[in-house]
């Protein structure tokens, strides 16, 4: 897939995303942000990059990680993710975050200049994932630290068939090589090709909650990577895939809700 198309999809799909992204999956992500962060071990006083911020889950919870004297520079390709973001901290009077529109596998920002630099569940989205991680490295300065979250492999993943669902309807190529990072030691190889040492990672099961069969579609298929494919679709076809999804996760329904398994890969490095 040409890798400018790819990020046309993942800027104006997550635009589309966006005002139900936090809803679908605040809490469902949270194991993996937790992780991350741990790794990251982040200290006060500390400059933070963030790629793949979204509307600032992670990113609000490490700006009160680094008080006092750190701060948080934090990117997204989402404009309107962006913008979300930035009237939360206003908000909240949230004043070391510094929100960015950018591209992560081309920072607008200097080498060398971040003691820490972090990714919750972006990274597989990137045309090229080592291009993304190498920004992450540049911009460290030497000796910082560098702590990604990813969703795990296929087969460990009950809600995976939602990308097939959706491309036999329209063409949606969301990210063809959506698993690539999280199968088998995949991510760590990543982190060495883009120059990082003392790689360490962590892969976990996790099981994820949606208390009714609508949180569960709403997740899928307008919070999430298809919410530009699924705009297209008429009511007719949204009908038809959402049946479909919901057979597919059938076998993990408990009472009214579900439970679907899911797995991450955290993964920490040093420049």
């Amino acid at each position: 897939m040409d890798p400018r198309l790819q990020r046309r999809v993942q800027r104006y799909g997550w635009d589309k995303a966006a005002e139900y992204y936090e809803d679908s999956w605040r809490d469902q992500l949270k194991p993996a942000q937790d992780k991350m962060l741990e790794m990251a071990a982040l200290q006060p006083g500390e400059k933070v990059v963030e790629t793949s911020c979204g509307t600032g889950l992670v990113t609000f919870r490490a700006a009160k990680q680094v008080e006092p004297g750190g701060e948080i520079v934090a990117t997204d390709i989402s404009e309107t993710m962006i913008e979300m973001a930035g009237t939360i901290a206003k908000k909240q009077k949230i004043e070391n975050v510094t929100f960015h529109r950018m591209d992560a596998e081309e920072l607008d920002l200097e080498d060398d200049q971040f003691d820490v630099a972090i990714s919750g569940l972006g990274l597989m989205y990137f045309p090229d994932p080592v291009q993304g991680l190498k920004e992450m490295q540049r911009v460290l300065k030497p000796g910082g630290r560098a702590s990604v979250a990813i969703w795990g492999e296929r087969k460990n993943c009950g809600w995976a068939d939602i990308f097939p669902i959706v491309d036999k309807r329209v063409a949606s190529d969301v990210c063809p090589m959506f698993f690539q990072q999280g199968t088998g030691n995949t991510l760590e190889h990543s982190f060495h090709a883009a120059g990082f040492e003392d790689v360490e990672t962590d892969r976990f099961k996790v099981s994820i909650s949606f208390p009714t069969p609508e949180k569960a579609v709403m997740a899928a298929f307008a919070g999430g990577p298809v919410a530009l494919a699924y705009r297209k679709f008429d009511e007719q076809t949204k009908e038809e895939a959402h049946r479909e999804y919901l057979e597919s996760i059938s076998e993990f329904r408990i009472g009214s809700g579900f439970e679907i398994p899911g797995e991450f890969v955290v993964a920490s490095a040093i420049k």
